[in-house]
């Protein structure tokens, strides 16, 4: 379904993002948590693409066995990385004729396992380039096109200390085609009402999803920092975190009530809606859902 149509039928949606798997093990692994997230009802999942060609294959059979084989609509990534025209029509193509309708159009990290990488070789400089591309295809069974997201970081883009210049171009990825805004993971929703409010400003009037993931371990918090290009943990959450020494059932505990606390306030402040990344584990997630009161995201985006 169209992305503009799960919003016009969902005052809130709820997504999962996933990252293909790398074996067949892990790929039955991850296809099983899928399915129990399914139970969920959610809008879409999204599935991550790997830079360099590390996972491409692997998101695009996983893509088509969701869109195949379940009811919830698949969201894939596409990335500048390492792509020419060609290489995105392609792609492009290959979705339309399975009837995948949205997609999310990044910018892309730059590959690790390329030693020689060079972004000025890249087709597409900037998301905005590969946004008004995927806009300008011409071969999809809807005539609006693919359905088109794009990231927005509430705690600073990485790469564009300028706060100001990073809204022009985010600003430009809008007025390329896209549909809506998709956030980088944030843990003081100050950030994100802050971010929307500067969109709204700055002429942004697409509906922004919450990018939230819980913590869910130490170890996994320190990893999640650098992930996600330094996020700020709040000092108070911090503490809560020492609280538990080296209880690691503790730490997933304290990351569960803090991510749901975010998402009551999110729903109480009409997030249009709300994406977890859910590093291919459904516990997390699921725990949240039972604290908000809600058995799937359909009572909670009412």
């Amino acid at each position: 379904m169209h992305i503009q149509d799960l919003f016009a039928q969902h005052s809130t949606t709820f997504s999962f993002e996933f990252f293909p798997p790398k074996s067949a093990e892990a790929s039955e692994a991850l296809y099983s948590t899928i399915a129990d997230l399914g139970s969920l009802k959610p809008a879409f999942v999204s599935v991550t693409y790997g830079a360099g060609g590390s996972t491409r294959e692997l998101t695009h059979d996983l893509v088509e066995r969701i869109k195949t084989t379940t009811d919830t609509s698949a969201v894939p990534h596409l990335t500048c990385v390492c792509h020419s025209d060609s290489d995105i029509q392609e792609v492009l193509e290959r979705y339309a004729s399975i009837g995948v309708s949205n997609l999310l159009a990044l910018g892309g990290d730059p590959p690790r396992n390329l030693e020689n990488y060079s972004k000025a070789d890249d087709y597409f400089q900037h998301a905005a380039d590969l946004v008004k591309f995927i806009r300008e295809f011409k071969g999809h069974p809807d005539p609006r096109g693919f359905g088109i997201g794009v990231a927005g970081f509430p705690e600073g883009h990485p790469g564009t200390p300028n706060r100001m210049l990073e809204m022009d171009y985010l600003k430009a990825k809008v007025d390329a085609g896209a549909d809506y805004i998709c956030t980088q993971l944030f843990f003081d929703n100050h950030d994100f009402y802050d971010f929307r409010e500067r969109c709204e400003l700055a002429g942004i009037h697409v509906p922004i999803i919450a990018g939230i993931m819980p913590i869910t371990s130490a170890k996994g918090m320190k990893r999640m920092a650098e992930l996600a290009a330094g996020s700020r943990y709040p000092a108070s959450l911090l503490r809560a975190i020492k609280r538990c020494g080296d209880d690691e059932e503790a730490v997933a505990n304290v990351g569960v009530h803090w991510a749901t606390e975010q998402c009551r306030d999110l729903l109480d402040n009409k997030v249009a809606g709300i994406h977890f990344y859910t590093l291919n584990k459904s516990d997390a997630t699921r725990q949240i859902y039972r604290s908000l009161g809600a058995a799937d995201s359909v009572a909670l985006g009412q």
